[in-house]
């Protein structure tokens, strides 16, 4: 069995969350354990596998999330003035939910 928090934890509330900005099918929130001074995480609200596992059905809820991203990587580039937009696939990716990672500032980790 994969491992994936997105679903276990935070979309069916067992580990608290800092929402940031939300969607009938996407979710960003603060990251619960971040590795930048500013580290927030997208989600899309249906399980997708990853960014390389997307299928026809998913292609809603991809755009969605891309537009997600988008407005939350916006609202931290205008504050703080930069920020990167971060996946991770394969053996990278700790938890097998299609997530995206927007951070900013000086790495903690």
């Amino acid at each position: 069995m994969t491992s994936d928090f997105y679903c276990n934890e935070v979309l069916n509330g067992k580990t608290e969350i800092e929402q940031v900005y939300e969607t009938e099918h996407t979710l960003a929130y603060y990251h619960t354990k971040p590795s930048y001074e500013v580290h927030i995480v997208a989600i899309p609200k249906k399980h997708i596998p990853s960014l390389t596992q997307i299928e026809k059905q998913d292609q809603r809820d991809f755009a969605e999330l891309m537009d997600t991203v988008q407005i939350v990587a916006k609202q931290v580039e205008e504050k703080h003035g930069a920020c990167r937009v971060i996946t991770n696939l394969g053996r990278y990716q700790d938890s097998k939910h299609l997530h995206f990672h927007i951070v900013s500032g000086k790495k903690l980790i």
